[in-house]
């Protein structure tokens, strides 16, 4: 047994979470949804990577990082409406944010969410850093681990490859710092498949960090609502049309899971409709006008709602995604 595996605390693992969040059921599947129980909160838009499967990089939107109490307001009322997940990023990087672990201790200590997560990069997340985020109160972190090799980080990511060395330190010592400090943070990994070739490159790479997790999963490659799909052909990727969820339980493309199961939240307040909403068109509501209830079933949430539910989004803004091209 690996030293991951003998903790305790996985009643639920990061891979059934996601898929039942990715599964939409028939009690969610109306125009008129009940509130998600999974929100990701964007802290900061901002990321120091500039990945190529990533249209974060193309600045389609103002990227800045939200307002703390603009951030503590709305996870009061989220929790209130009934959301119990909550994600501390979305499109950024949010280790680049000084006051994470204060932001984790607010979720779990002041709002009472029963299970608060975080996506990482890795290359930001010091011993130092993950210690005062698992202290808080973190429940997962999981990292991006995209990259089979140095060349193929550098490549993708388009940042120098001492990065990719820090990755693999992080993650190792983000191990060793939960066993030290008994915390119950669970530990997972995910991949990229760009093409067919990417799953036995990687196994060499996984190998190295496997002992250090409690999970590894492969995630499809997205074309972040078409925006990046023209360079994914260039480079020889394959992407799949929207967000199915992850590689080995894919969803049907439409209804999109996105717009029943979780909410998403830019830095300035804005509702967005999509897991991959670079440009601002997802928008569904404004939650510094309104309530996050309100927006989530606003006129406009329930006509693209109603549109998945007939499997013809021809004339929304999903319309020019590679899920309905």
């Amino acid at each position: 047994m690996s030293p991951a595996t003998s903790r305790e605390n996985l009643a639920m693992t990061i891979t059934e979470r996601i898929d039942a969040i990715t599964h939409i059921e028939p009690a969610r599947a109306e125009s008129r949804a009940p509130v998600p129980r999974s929100v990701k909160i964007e802290l900061t838009a901002r990321c120091n990577f500039n990945c190529a499967f990533c249209a974060r990089g193309m600045r389609l939107r103002d990227q800045r990082d939200m307002d703390r109490g603009t951030f503590e307001r709305l996870l009061r009322e989220m929790r209130v409406a009934g959301v119990e997940e909550i994600g501390l990023f979305y499109l950024g990087e949010s280790f680049m944010i000084p006051w994470l672990p204060e932001a984790i201790a607010f979720a779990k200590q002041e709002c009472g969410y029963p299970y608060v997560f975080l996506t990482t990069n890795g290359s930001l997340a010091t011993p130092a850093r993950v210690d005062a985020c698992m202290k808080a109160g973190l429940d997962s972190l999981k990292f991006s681990y995209n990259y089979a090799d140095i060349e193929q980080f550098v490549s993708v990511t388009r940042v120098k490859g001492s990065y990719f060395d820090k990755m693999k330190e992080h993650i190792i010592a983000a191990h060793r710092v939960r066993e030290a400090g008994g915390y119950s943070c669970g530990l997972y990994a995910s991949y990229i498949e760009y093409d067919g070739e990417q799953r036995s490159r990687m196994h060499a790479a996984l190998d190295e960090i496997r002992p250090y997790v409690d999970e590894v999963y492969a995630l499809p490659l997205y074309s972040q609502a078409d925006l990046v799909s023209s360079e994914e052909t260039e480079r020889g990727w394959s992407s799949v049309a929207g967000n199915r969820g992850r590689a080995a339980a894919l969803r049907d493309p439409l209804p999109c899971w996105s717009i029943f199961t979780e909410g998403h939240v830019t830095w300035d307040g804005k509702l967005s409709a999509c897991c991959f909403d670079h440009d601002g068109r997802f928008h569904m509501g404004d939650l510094m006008k309104e309530s996050f209830e309100a927006a989530w079933n606003s006129p406009k949430f329930q006509a693209l709602r109603r549109a998945h539910l007939a499997r013809d989004v021809r004339g929304t803004v999903c319309e020019s995604c590679t899920a309905y091209g």
